[in-house]
């Protein structure tokens, strides 16, 4: 690497007579402000297991995270890592996580966000496309790129985050203690950069858990929605203490003058997180507000209910990544004030939060759900446009309201706001496919199916992807949708859950639903299941001509979630069973 003592270049400079329909922002101005505003007041606390139920914690105040993110941000121009430059950060939920994360949006570097969990190939695949210039990563990280060939014809900058000697050798790459100092020690306030609100700030990829990871274009534009939702949708205020379990979730704390709990986890895998530590976290700093997903829901609530624990000091409970069960909310709910709503969220990677629900308005919901009428997702937030178009598969290049479909007809979800992202990046034909020109802003098609009802309430009826679209000698037949059809037989007792697929018999295209049972359920008791099965099918005009149904041991289901099916999977695995 070559030294760089100047200043960072900064595109204020460069936008000295702005267009008055142009503003420039950057997410870091929040924390900036906290600094000045409320220095001492925490705003990072990272927990460690010690063992015999001894924690230890890191923390940092607004102040020391505007400072130490200024004087990494100097550091990281110093050794050549300059704004514009697109920089991996593949770094577990630690004090430098937070330091880099801030340094990077500071200096206008555009960090590139992934989901560990979306396997190998699919990280590959996302690094080819995004071309990173920089690598900052745990070792762990720094060896699978070593040894994958992670970014090899773009990166030219590698920072290692952490580890022993050893393991800091294997990475083979500069530390991050040991990056180039500027004028000695001393730095003065970082020159923040603002970048006009619709130019990249971030790449985040999509999970891959319905699809290939696809980049999604974030500007400070739809950070600053995300962070507005947050405080007036959600009621999230200065002064809060969230329980932060999931990394970019984590960032918005510091900018709602909200501290972030980081309890000892793996945030890529939290199914196996020991609810213990996360519950010592809480209680230590008295978190008021929590997110979780599906899997973190259900594994808490479970513990919660075998110890009768409380959580007196939670006010708010955010969920969000995929739709959690009723059952899952009203167990986690018990350990909650009798007043506390766990707040269920909709949206997506390249749109979120979309609409809620509280958790009471969704139990009153259940029936319905039962019958197949989808699962309500709830009323739009406030600046956000909700509507419903034909499933169709072309791509649609302008919006006009005669596309919109009337209330309680189903279709694909398509929403327009400030948090909506405007493009995939380097992938045109996504883009094209995914989004819908309005004006000078883009709807987003999210590739959900639902409806709204008479109340402007969203319903949930799957992935349009998950759709079986029935046929007899090449002929449509019926549409059937996952969510309305798999619910039905989730009322029965023996079932844990259900996935409808599409397999092919005599050349004609038929619905089958794989069945997961209950523990204990014993395979004996299929033919009386099967039975009841075709009964419940009857019932309801959505379910009516299904009645094919094998019993699968175990549902391959995402990781970070333990809740999207991988429908794909299992529909080739019906139509071998069929064959065989």
């Amino acid at each position: 690497m070559t030294q760089n003592t100047s200043l960072p270049e900064s595109t204020i400079d460069q936008h000295t007579q702005p267009a008055s329909v142009t503003e420039y922002a950057n997410l870091c101005q929040h924390l900036v402000n906290a600094a000045m505003h409320s220095p001492d007041l925490l705003a990072v606390a990272v927990q460690q297991a010690k063992g015999n139920g001894q924690y230890q914690y890191q923390e940092l105040t607004f102040a020391e995270l505007d400072k130490q993110s200024d004087e990494l941000a100097y550091k990281l121009n110093a050794s050549g890592i300059k704004q514009g430059m697109k920089a991996v950060l593949m770094v577990t939920p630690s004090i430098a996580f937070f330091n880099l994360t801030f340094a990077l949006f500071k200096a206008g570097i555009i960090p590139i966000l992934v989901d560990p969990g979306m396997g190998i190939n699919n990280l590959k695949q996302c690094f080819i496309e995004a071309k990173p210039d920089a690598f900052i990563g745990i070792p762990k990280a720094h060896i699978a790129r070593r040894v994958l060939g992670w970014g090899k014809d773009s990166v030219k900058y590698c920072i290692n985050v952490g580890g022993n000697r050893f393991q800091r050798w294997l990475a083979g790459c500069l530390s991050i203690e040991s990056l180039k100092q500027v004028n000695g020690t001393q730095y003065n306030r970082y020159p923040m950069v603002k970048l006009a609100e619709d130019e990249m700030a971030a790449i985040l990829f999509t999970s891959g858990s319905t699809g290939t990871p696809k980049g999604v274009v974030y500007s400070h534009k739809m950070f600053e929605a995300q962070i507005s939702a947050l405080k007036h949708d959600y009621g999230i205020s200065v002064g809060e203490r969230d329980l932060a379990t999931f990394p970019l979730f984590s960032l918005f704390g510091p900018a709602l003058g909200m501290a972030s709990i980081v309890p000892d986890m793996d945030a890529s895998k939290p199914i196996t997180a020991e609810p213990k530590h996360l519950f010592a976290a809480i209680s230590q700093y008295q978190c008021s507000n929590m997110f979780v997903n599906p899997a973190l829901l259900e594994r808490l609530g479970q513990a919660g209910e075998q110890t009768q624990h409380k959580l007196t000091s939670v006010k708010r409970v955010i969920s969000a990544g995929a739709p959690a069960t009723i059952s899952s909310i009203k167990r986690f709910s018990k350990m909650l004030e009798s007043k506390v709503e766990v707040l269920n969220s909709y949206g997506a990677t390249e749109s979120l939060p979309i609409s809620k629900i509280a958790s009471s308005a969704l139990f009153a919901t259940t029936d319905k759900t039962d019958q197949g009428a989808g699962i309500c997702v709830g009323q739009a937030i406030e600046g956000v446009e909700i509507a419903i178009i034909d499933i169709v598969e072309p791509p649609i290049a302008h919006w006009t309201d005669n596309l919109a479909l009337a209330t309680d007809q189903i279709g694909e979800i398509v929403v327009k706001g400030a948090m909506v992202s405007q493009a995939y990046y380097q992938r045109d034909s996504a883009t094209a496919g995914a989004k819908i020109q309005d004006g000078t802003q883009m709807r987003h098609r999210m590739g959900d199916v639902g409806y709204l009802d008479a109340n402007n309430q969203l319903w949930m009826c799957g992935r349009k992807a998950h759709r079986v679209d029935a046929s007899v000698k090449g002929q449509f037949e019926k549409r059937y949708f996952s969510i309305p059809c798999e619910r039905v037989f989730n009322t029965h007792a023996q079932v844990k859950r259900s996935a409808l697929v599409p397999v092919t018999i005599d050349g004609n295209v038929v619905p089958l639903v794989c069945i997961e049972l209950n523990k204990g359920v014993v395979c004996s008791t299929s033919k009386v299941l099967y039975q009841n099965l075709v009964e419940l099918a009857t019932l309801y005009p959505h379910t009516q001509g299904i009645s094919r149904f094998f019993i699968h041991p175990e549902f391959p289901v995402d990781v970070r979630h333990n809740a999207k099916i991988f429908r794909e999977k299992l529909a080739i695995w019906a139509q071998k069973q069929w064959k065989e």
